[in-house]
């Protein structure tokens, strides 16, 4: 699973945790809640940038080139 992608879960995560917070009075569970999405969006980043690298990575292909010449 990509770093972008387990962003996006933690966030959702971290959404229902600050809701069932807010729901029960609870003030840890809503801040764990928000602790939660703040790392999943720094993972969804993360994830992002990861991606930006290996694409600029990649030899770019030349059309009309071939192999050896």
């Amino acid at each position: 699973m990509a770093a972008k992608d387990k962003g996006n879960m933690d966030k959702i995560k971290g959404k229902a945790k600050e809701m069932t917070g807010k729901v029960t009075g609870d003030r840890t569970q809503q801040a764990e809640g928000k602790m939660q999405q703040a790392r999943g969006e720094a993972k969804k980043m993360k994830g992002k940038a990861q991606e930006r690298v290996q694409e600029r990575t990649r030899e770019p292909q030349r059309p009309g080139r071939r192999d050896g010449i």
